[in-house]
């Protein structure tokens, strides 16, 4: 159940990164992207056994850059044009930091790996800076902004609660934080289509 819920939320994130693509909300698009491969790569650990290939693929989209990338998207919808270049260097500086940070410990299940048993406490604590940061963007956008998509910034508002809430499951509960994590990406889309 675990690697159909993970791969259903990587394909309707893909679907919806789509679509946020062609509308050129590019920032968007790419944490939608993000999210996508950080649940694909649960997908790939819960059906195959986790690897440090698949956990640094699940910590760069989704602890590194699925949150920020959202954030800044929501900043620059605001029209707040400053968040586009900080946003570039951020992306820029989590794929570089996911890229160098040494991975130890042995993988030897089908459940989410713990970060702090695999890295060290840089790349952790930018992901939880980033994240932090990322889901602030969101949430204040959404609210500042609730007047003018009601329906629309409360799906995203209940978006963010459920990646929330799938984000502290991953460590006990793999098959409910993978139906949060499908049912993140399905409020989001509900939230773009409206």
């Amino acid at each position: 159940m675990n690697v159909l819920l993970s791969f259903a939320a990587a394909l309707l994130s893909l679907r919806l990164a789509g679509l946020l693509a062609r509308s050129r909300h590019i920032a968007w698009a790419g944490g939608v992207l993000a999210f996508a491969a950080a649940t694909g790569a649960m997908a790939w650990g819960a059906a195959h056994g986790w690897d440090s290939r698949a956990f640094r693929v699940w910590y760069l989209a989704g602890a590194l850059l699925s949150a920020p990338l959202l954030g800044v998207g929501s900043l620059m919808l605001w029209g707040r044009r400053w968040a586009a270049p900080l946003g570039l260097l951020y992306a820029g500086l989590a794929i570089g930091l996911a890229a160098a940070m040494p991975v130890h410990g042995a993988f030897d299940s089908t459940h989410v790996p713990h970060a702090q048993d695999h890295v060290d406490t840089l790349p952790r604590v930018v992901a939880i800076a980033g994240s932090s940061l990322g889901t602030l963007a969101v949430l204040v956008v959404a609210v500042a902004t609730l007047r003018r998509r009601p329906l629309g910034n409360a799906l995203v508002v209940a978006a963010i609660a459920a990646a929330a809430a799938a984000s502290a499951l991953t460590q006990t509960a793999v098959a409910a934080a993978a139906a949060c994590f499908a049912l993140a990406a399905a409020l989001l889309y509900a939230a773009v289509r409206t």
